[in-house]
């Protein structure tokens, strides 16, 4: 008799969350145990139903899925887990292996890949599509300062260089200083490019 893998869904729109449930469903050794739409809302549901697999949406409100998936792992890590994105950033890949995900999937996959991307995670394999897997290989690791990210992050946000210094505690000078090293270590061409550039290496959200 083939065992049932039990599922924890977390998807924030619901008529994807339907149609996911629905999909995984069909399979006869898949069943969805639960499903959620917020991040803040997974731990709690798996120490409930104690899913094999945990298929989370990475865009959720509240907690985003990727440090849902973290948090999950350090609460319950014989549940693995199965990260959906439309989005296919390089930078996400590498923070995906960081918070222990054991797959990542993206949303425009094939349907029928979903159940055999389920069964591979929850048999301990990794899930990546390779020519992302690659990419974020080659992103290489991040020369930022955690003092340069906190500049860019809130630069990233709109944010000036008079209010960055007052959010920081800093001088005007000094965050301009820092932004200058910023755009000169990602070899950029200003500071929009400087964020487009760390955002796609995932350094900043």
């Amino acid at each position: 008799m083939v065992r049932t893998l039990k599922i924890l869904l977390a998807e924030d729109v619901h008529m994807v969350r339907g149609a996911l449930v629905a999909l995984l469903e069909l399979e006869p050794d898949l069943t969805v145990v639960a499903d959620v739409d917020r991040g803040d809302a997974i731990v709690s549901a798996a120490m409930e139903h104690r899913p094999d697999v945990a298929v989370i949406d990475i865009d959720l409100p509240v907690v985003d899925g990727l440090t849902a998936a973290e948090l999950l792992h350090k609460e319950l890590p014989s549940c693995r887990t199965l990260i959906l994105t439309s989005l296919g950033r390089p930078g996400t890949v590498r923070r995906a292996l960081a918070a222990h995900v054991t797959g990542f999937l993206l949303k425009d996959a094939p349907a029928d890949q979903l159940a055999e991307a389920v069964r591979n995670v929850a048999a301990g394999k990794r899930v990546f599509d390779p020519q992302l897997a690659l990419s974020a290989w080659d992103i290489g690791d991040n020369p930022l300062s955690e003092r340069e990210l906190q500049v860019l992050r809130m630069a990233a946000k709109g944010a000036e260089a008079a209010e960055i210094a007052a959010g920081l505690h800093l001088s005007a000078g000094t965050v301009r200083n820092y932004l200058t090293t910023i755009v000169m270590k990602l070899n950029a061409r200003n500071r929009v490019d400087a964020i487009r550039i760390a955002t796609e290496a995932g350094w900043v959200p």
